[in-house]
Parts: structure tokens; sequence; C-alpha cells
């Protein structure tokens, strides 16, 4: 590996290290390549989320994000002075034949994220979740090895990256709408008599909590359909598999434990529950 590559992927671990919290306990659990593949692809993907969530001072967003597309459009390196995470991501979506339609894909999420949105239906709102969290699963399955099996492991990929970020928007439901996004489908605000202003108030109520129960339950629907993806991910990327959607599922469960308060604190799992998940994902793989 060159140094100016090498560089590269120290830099993108070292924002996987900092940044990824979930994530990167599952990114442990991977041999050093396919690793340091999986920190270029994070780095760039936070890279991408941090332009419409931490707007920079006087820089127009969308204008930023016109120049992320433009980056990724022909994976172009920079001086060897200049680290950047763009040679570690082109010799990862090299080495790992990744679509970059996929890339693309949650771009087009983060466009959707600079405009206030409204999503009438589930089936509205599926296709973001699709370009932020499906698309970048499918991506991860490149990187983990896979049987497609007919396109069957690409179904529930794609599922499994719906239950994700379900979950994301259920627990952070208050911070989204203090930015003026509500990703909770207006049909459903409607079943359950919630007005979109009500999600930032903090005041949970017997509506409120029925409103995100019901949310819970769509996401446990999909992570049904998406479990049997281990059996198509190759033995060594099933591990960190497990310890992602065991994360995110136990989440979920902390979440239900709560009441569904949302409201009074982020909800986090603490590290030694992580890193029990993690041990149990390696031992289920060995298994």
């Amino acid at each position: 590996m060159t140094s100016g590559l090498d560089a590269s992927y120290r830099l993108c671990e070292a924002i996987a290290r900092r940044e990824a919290k979930n994530f990167y306990y599952g990114f442990l659990l991977l041999p050093p390549g396919r690793r340091r593949a999986m920190c270029a692809l994070y780095a760039f993907l936070r890279g991408s989320d941090d332009i419409a969530d931490e707007p920079a001072e006087g820089v127009d967003a969308a204008a930023r994000l016109a120049h992320w597309q433009r980056r990724l459009a022909c994976l172009e390196s920079t001086p060897p002075d200049e680290p950047s995470i763009w040679p570690a991501l082109a010799d990862t979506v090299r080495r790992f034949a990744i679509p970059r339609s996929y890339l693309h894909a949650a771009l087009d999420g983060v466009a959707m994220d600079l405009r206030p949105q409204v999503y009438a239906t589930f089936e509205d709102l599926r296709g973001y979740c699709y370009r932020v969290a499906s698309a970048v699963g499918l991506s991860c399955l490149h990187i983990w090895g896979y049987d497609s099996d007919g396109g069957r492991a690409e179904a529930m990929a794609e599922a499994c990256g719906i239950a994700l970020q379900l979950t994301n928007i259920v627990r952070d439901v208050r911070e989204d709408a203090a930015r003026g996004r509500v990703y909770i489908p207006a049909e459903d605000l409607a079943r359950f008599g919630v007005a979109p202003e009500e999600l930032g108030s903090g005041r949970l109520d017997d509506r409120l909590r029925a409103l995100l129960e019901h949310q819970a339950e769509r996401a446990r629907e999909f992570y049904r359909q998406g479990l049997p993806l281990a059996k198509l991910v190759a033995p060594v990327g099933r591990p960190v598999f497990r310890t992602i959607v065991g994360i995110y599922r136990s989440l979920l469960d902390e979440i239900e434990r709560r009441g569904y308060d949302v409201w009074t604190g982020r909800v986090s799992l603490p590290s030694w529950k992580k890193a029990a998940i993690m041990l149990g994902s390696l031992i289920g793989g060995v298994r």
C-alpha cells in the first residue's frame, strides 16, 4: 500500500473510531483489509451526513453536496500533502466492486435532508430509508462477501436497512423535529391524532406513545424479514452483520423498556452491552 493510500486509510479509521459509535464495534470483528474498507465507507457516509447535519457557517449546503457528488463521480484523489478520505474510498470501491449507484443513492438521501420533506405515506418514507440506509447495507455486503441466492440477499439487506433507519427515526424524533424534519408518515400522525409540532414538545402522552410503538412494530417486522441474511453473508462478515443488527435491535428494546420516552434523554446502550453483543455475534458466527 502506497504511503498516500495508507495515510488515507488511517484518516478513515480515525474518523470511524471517533464517530461510528454503534457501528465500530462490528468493524473490529473483520480482518484488517475489510475493516479498513468499512472505515473508508463509513468516513464517506459520515462526511455526507455532515453536509446536512453540520452545516458550515457561511457555506451553502447544496453547493457542498454538489462538490461532494462531483468528487464521488470521479473518485478523485488529492495531493499527498492534503490528507483525504477519497483515495481509500476509491481503493475500497475498486477492490470490493461496490456499485457506485449505491453511494450516489446515499447522497440523494442527503439531498432530501437539505429541505423539509413531507412523507405522506410509509411507501414515501421507504424510498428515503432505502437511500440513507439500505444502499449502505448493500454496499457493506460487497465488503463482507455474500451469496446473492437469486437476489434474496439484496432484498434482505434492503429490509435490514429500513429496520435500522426506522429505529433511528424513533430514537431521534425529538432532535429531528428541532431541525424541522419529520420522518413519521403523515398518515400515521393523522391516525394517532398527533400534530407534527408535537414531536418536539417533549410532552409524552398516550397518543405519542402509541405512535412510536407503531413505528417500532414496523421496524421489528423489517428486522424479521432481514435476519435470515446472516446465512447468506460470508462467514468472515457474518459477525459484523450480527453485531450491527443486534445493537440496533437492543436499542429498540431499550426504547420500548422506557415506554417510548425519547424526549427526556437520548436513548443509548452502555459499552458493556455493546461488547456483549459483539462477543455473542462472534461466537454465533463461529458456530
